[in-house]
C-alpha cells in the first residue's frame, strides 16, 4: 500500500481538529519520547485490537499514578534528567568513547536502575521498564558507590595504577628537592617563596629587582607592566625528574586510551539493551504523559466499535474550553450520534456550528491515535480516511478566492476518501451566490448519501436537509433564552460587549429537527439585538413566512 494510501488525515486536518493542540499539550519529560510522538501512528480499521490495547494501557497508567503520586513524582523528575545518548552509544562500536562520553553513559545507566526501581515499586507493565543493566553499572563503577561522577579508575587497570603511583612519588621528590633549595635561599638571602617556589617583585622597586637579578638560583618567568615574576631555576637534577615525570604521563595518557577502549567495548555489549531501555522509556514517557493529561482535561476511554460510527454524550473540544474559561465563560458540552451517510448541521452564525464540527474530529482522531477524548462517554469506529474542509486562511497568499480555494480541497477530500472516510465540510460554497451555492452543496449532499463515508456537514442552506435521507442536527441557540433579561443586559453594553453576552446566552447543543420543524429566526434575533431597524427585521420575517 502506498504511503498516501495510509495516512490517515492531512496536517490541516491534523491541526483544525486540534490534535496538534493535543500532543503540545502532552507534558513529555524525556528526548527518546518526544522524538517517537513526532512519528505517532494511527490506528487503522483493523486493528481494533491493538488500539483496545493501546487505550487500556493509558488506563492502567491512570490507576498507577493515582494510587503512587510520589512515586510518579519521582520518575518525572527522572525523565527530566535524561540526555538522548543513542549516538554515543552506537559510536561505542568503533571508537573510543571519552571520558565525558563514559560519564553520560554512567549517568543514563543510573536514571535506568532509578526507573528499574520505582516500576518494581509501582508494578509497571513489564512492556515499560527497561533490561537490567546492573552488570554494565558495575563496570563503569567498580566502587559501587553509585554517585553521578566518572573517573578511570586505578581498579580498571594494574598497570595504570602502578604508573600513576610512580608519577606521584616523582612530583614527590621534585618538591621534596624544591623545598629544600627554597629554605636554603630563604636562609641565605631572605626571600620567602610561595609554595609555589616563585616570587613576584613590583617594577618600582628598584633596589628589591636588582637583587632579584643578581640571585643564580631565580629566573624570570612572567612580567606585565607592574611586575615581574621570579622562579626555581630547574637544576640539572630537577630536569630529569621532569623527563621522567612526562615519559609517565605519556605513559598514562597511553594506558587511559586502553581503558577507554576497553570500557567502550563493554558499552557496545550492551548496546541492544541500552537502546531497548530508552525506547521503553520513551513509550513510558508517552504513556504516562497521555494519562495525566486525561485526568487533567477530564477525558474518558473511547469505547472502539467494530462498525463505523462517532457519538459521543457531553464532548467538549479542548483548545476552544480553554479559550471560554480565560474568558470566564462556561464551556456548553454538545452531544451528538453519527453513522454512515450524511448529517448536516444548521443554525445561526455564533451558534457554534463550526466548533461542533471541528470537536467531532478532534474526538475521532484522538480516538484513533490512542488518547482518551473530551467526553462523558464516547463510542468510535475506526476510520481510513479523515479530512476536514473549513475556511483557508492561506487562500490569499496562494492567490485564490475562498471559494476556488474550497473547490480545490473538496477535489483533495473527493481523490482520498474511501471505505469508511470521516468528511467534515464546514460551511461549504459560501463564498459564491447563492442560488449556485445551495444547487452545489445539494449535488455534493447527494453524491455523500451513496458513498460509504460519514458525513458531516454544517450550511446555512436549509432547503438541503429537505432529503429525507438528510439527517439535520441544528444548534438550539436562543430557542430557549429569557429575551427580557438579555434586552436589559445589552441595553448598556458596547458592541464588543454586546457579543460575548448574547453568546452566554446561546445554547450550542444540537437537536435533530424533523421535516415539519418550524424555521429558526436566531440570524434575524441577534441581528435585531445589535441594533438592526426594526422595520428590515419586521420585512424580514415577512420574506420567511
Amino acid at each position: 500500500m502506498s504511503e498516501n494510501a495510509k495516512r490517515l488525515a492531512n496536517r490541516k486536518t491534523r491541526s483544525e481538529t486540534g490534535l496538534d493542540y493535543v500532543v503540545g499539550a502532552l507534558n513529555l519529560l524525556t528526548p527518546f519520547g518526544t522524538r517517537i510522538i513526532k512519528g505517532q501512528k494511527p490506528f487503522f480499521p483493523g486493528q481494533e485490537e491493538e488500539l483496545r490495547a493501546e487505550l487500556e494501557r493509558v488506563q492502567r497508567m491512570l490507576d498507577i499514578a493515582a494510587a503512587n503520586e510520589r512515586d510518579i513524582s519521582v520518575l518525572q523528575e527522572t525523565f527530566m534528567m535524561m540526555k538522548d545518548n543513542s549516538f554515543t552509544i552506537e559510536r561505542s562500536a568503533n571508537a573510543a568513547l571519552t571520558v565525558v562520553e563514559i560519564f553520560e553513559i554512567k549517568s543514563l545507566l543510573l536514571l535506568i536502575d532509578k526507573v528499574r526501581k520505582t516500576a518494581d515499586r509501582v508494578l509497571l507493565p513489564e512492556e515499560f521498564v527497561p533490561g537490567d543493566i546492573t552488570e554494565l553499572l558495575d563496570i563503569l563503577d567498580p566502587g559501587k558507590d553509585r554517585l553521578n561522577t566518572f573517573y578511570i579508575y586505578d581498579s580498571f587497570s594494574e598497570r595504570l595504577a602502578k604508573l600513576r603511583a610512580e608519577k606521584k612519588e616523582l612530583e614527590r621528590e621534585s618538591r621534596k628537592e624544591k623545598k629544600k633549595r627554597k629554605s636554603e635561599l630563604l636562609t641565605r638571602t631572605g626571600l620567602n617563596l610561595t609554595p609555589k617556589f616563585d616570587i613576584t617583585v613590583s617594577k618600582s622597586d628598584s633596589e628589591r629587582m636588582k637583587m632579584m637579578k643578581e640571585i643564580s638560583e631565580l629566573v624570570k618567568s612572567e612580567e606585565d607592566y607592574m611586575s615581574v615574576t621570579f622562579v626555581l631555576a630547574p637544576t640539572e637534577e630537577d630536569n630529569e625528574i621532569q623527563k621522567r615525570i612526562d615519559q609517565v604521563v605519556a605513559d598514562i595518557e597511553e594506558e587511559e586510551l586502553k581503558v577507554r577502549e576497553e570500557l567502550s567495548k563493554e558499552i557496545h555489549k550492551w548496546e541492544e539493551v541500552l537502546l531497548d531501555g530508552c525506547e521503553r522509556i520513551g513509550r513510558l514517557d508517552i504513556t504516562l504523559a497521555k494519562a495525566l493529561f486525561a485526568a487533567r482535561t477530564n477525558c474518558v476511554m473511547p469505547q472502539i466499535a467494530e462498525e463505523h460510527v462517532v457519538e459521543f454524550t457531553d464532548g467538549r473540544h479542548l483548545q476552544v474550553e480553554e479559550i471560554v474559561k480565560k474568558k470566564g465563560g462556561e464551556y456548553c458540552p454538545v452531544s451528538l450520534s453519527l453513522s454512515q451517510g450524511v448529517t448536516c448541521i444548521t443554525g445561526a452564525n455564533m451558534g457554534g456550528k463550526t466548533v461542533s464540527l471541528k470537536l467531532v474530529g478532534m474526538i475521532a482522531i484522538m480516538a484513533q491515535y490512542g488518547y482518551f477524548v473530551p467526553a462523558a462517554s464516547a463510542r468510535v469506529g475506526l476510520s481510513g480516511f479523515m479530512q476536514i474542509l473549513i475556511g483557508d486562511s492561506q487562500s490569499i497568499e496562494r492567490g485564490l478566492s475562498s471559494f476556488g480555494s474550497e473547490m480545490e480541497e473538496l477535489k483533495e477530500m473527493m481523490d482520498n476518501s474511501r471505505d469508511r472516510s470521516l468528511l467534515l465540510i464546514d460551511e461549504i460554497a459560501s463564498g459564491t451566490n447563492p442560488v449556485e451555492g445551495l444547487a452545489l452543496t445539494k449535488s455534493i449532499t447527494d453524491y455523500l448519501k451513496k458513498q460509504p463515508y460519514i458525513s458531516l456537514i454544517t450550511t446555512h442552506f436549509e432547503a438541503v436537509t429537505d432529503d429525507k435521507d438528510v439527517v439535520n442536527m441544528q444548534v438550539m441557540g436562543l430557542a430557549n433564552a429569557d429575551f427580557d433579561r438579555l434586552d436589559k443586559e445589552l441595553r448598556y453594553a458596547n458592541r464588543r460587549e454586546r457579543i460575548n453576552i448574547i453568546q452566554k446566552y446561546m445554547d450550542y447543543r444540537l437537536t435533530r429537527v424533523d421535516d415539519n420543524r418550524e424555521v429558526p429566526k436566531d440570524a434575524l434575533n441577534i441581528a435585531k439585538m445589535l441594533g438592526i431597524d426594526t422595520n428590515i427585521i419586521e420585512k424580514a420575517k415577512e420574506y420567511l413566512n
